[in-house]
């Protein structure tokens, strides 16, 4: 298993990263989660990997965070039906704290949202995560201590909302925080406006 590529980051784009580790460069799936912390390339970099071992190919995906890992870890592992590219799919469309309450609160429809997830996949991934003993627990607790910021509540929301109009994750994550960057206190409504005025 590779835990993690400590190296420099040679190419970024929304889903995808080429990073060179001793001469060796590694194609690496990524949510849109990681590819916000990313600095621009070329940079020294360090991502936490999980590796997908398939009969046609060995795929890594990484994260930049312990916590997104766990949660797609979480998703591949308890959730029949889930595998890597839905698994990514919701670490993009949402936060992990995000993603953690809507589980606790039983919010099918948030995570209905996400793009590639009906509302069937949405009721299974919230059923089979709240069965498991100990999880549920824990997110109750993670959940009240770290609700996700009004801030980054109101960019998701805004993502969303661009996601149904039609447009594609990655440029209605920058417009929406861009958006917000111009606007720091704006609502929702106002959020999707301007990102609007940007696509």
């Amino acid at each position: 298993m590779i835990a993690y590529l400590d190296g420099r980051l040679v190419k970024a784009l929304p889903t995808q990263v080429v990073m060179e580790v001793g001469g060796v460069g590694y194609e690496v799936f990524i949510p849109m989660s990681t590819f916000d912390q990313l600095p621009a390339a070329p940079a020294a970099v360090k991502l936490l990997t999980h590796l997908v071992v398939r009969e046609d190919a060995h795929v890594l995906y990484g994260f930049s965070t312990e916590d997104e890992r766990a949660l797609f870890r979480l998703l591949i592992n308890s959730v029949s039906g889930v595998g890597p590219r839905l698994a990514l799919a919701v670490l993009s469309g949402m936060s992990v704290r995000g993603f953690r309450a809507a589980v606790v609160g039983n919010d099918v429809a948030s995570i209905a949202r996400v793009k590639g997830l009906g509302k069937k996949t949405a009721e299974k991934i919230v059923v089979e995560l709240r069965d498991k003993v100990g999880v549920s627990a824990a997110w109750e607790v993670a959940s009240a201590e770290h609700a996700p910021s009004p801030e980054a509540q109101a960019v998701n929301d805004a993502v969303l909302a661009l996601i149904a109009l039609g447009y594609k994750q990655a440029e209605a994550h920058k417009a929406a925080k861009a958006a917000l960057d111009a606007e720091p206190s704006a609502s929702v409504e106002t959020l999707v406006r301007e990102a609007l005025k940007r696509l």
